[in-house]
């Protein structure tokens, strides 16, 4: 069933402002689809970090047996998805926007807690489902992996080099040689992710006129789905912030297991 929801997706394309089909242009090659929360979640932007790094915005990783293309379609409009590309470098001809959040129902993705306040509006409810989900409640797994990010992980890689220079609006400008002081190096050292996360968070906030989603959709959460020609080889549901893969210390581990 999502499979054939995911072949016949039209969204708008964000380069050119397109009405086309998600998977235009992909022919029988196997497709890495990223169905994301809105653009500013920050699932969405860690996600788009980790494809960065992995360098599949250019081509998919030498030494993967098959042939990927790469698409991707997002809550916002199109504003968001621009401002998301110039962020992350996510490509815009890659990208889709889903201002509504349809898609993410056809595939029946967690739409997130759903507590309603007597009286309260979407935006205000939207908002206090956030927090609750931020907090662990109705968002399995997000405590942990928040903890993680400052604890480190020894089966992480390490995430920032050394000569790498991390600047954020909410800190001064930290050398990633410094993290080698909280604990070494060839990992994921202590507050090393949650340095990460914290930059998007100054991204997300700094330009929430822009990332905003219209409606009750603060909280839909995402999927990932590998596609070869109808047939369906990999889903991932997420479940909770900061869920978007199944093993966060290798996001993208799965697809090693594809080839």
């Amino acid at each position: 069933m999502s499979s054939k929801i995911l072949n016949q997706a039209g969204c708008e394309r964000v380069s050119d402002g397109a009405r086309v089909p998600l998977l235009e242009g992909c022919g029988g090659r196997r497709s890495l689809i990223l169905v994301l929360p809105h653009f500013g979640d920050f699932d969405s932007l860690e996600y788009a970090w980790w494809l960065g790094r992995e360098g599949w915005f250019e081509h998919p990783p030498q030494g993967m047996a098959q042939d990927f293309q790469l698409r991707a379609v997002g809550i916002g409009d199109r504003a968001a998805g621009q401002r998301f590309c110039d962020y992350t470098g996510f490509p815009a001809g890659q990208l889709w926007i889903d201002p509504d959040a349809k898609l993410h129902g056809q595939l029946g993705l967690y739409g997130g807690l759903g507590w309603k306040l007597p009286g309260g509006s979407d935006r205000v409810n939207g908002w206090l489902n956030l927090l609750l989900m931020c907090a662990g409640i109705g968002s399995p797994g997000t405590l942990k992996e928040v903890f993680r990010g400052y604890l480190g992980d020894r089966a992480a890689p390490q995430l920032i080099a050394d000569d790498e220079v991390v600047k954020t609006s909410a800190l001064p400008a930290i050398s990633g040689e410094t993290f080698k002081f909280a604990g070494g190096k060839g990992f994921q050292r202590p507050f090393e992710l949650a340095t990460l996360r914290l930059r998007n968070m100054a991204e997300s906030l700094g330009h929430w006129q822009t990332y905003g989603p219209k409606g009750a959709v603060l909280t839909q959460r995402g999927g990932t789905f590998v596609l070869e020609a109808e047939e369906l080889l990999y889903e991932h549901r997420d479940r909770g912030i900061l869920g978007f893969a199944a093993n966060m210390a290798q996001p993208l581990g799965f697809l090693a297991e594809l080839d």
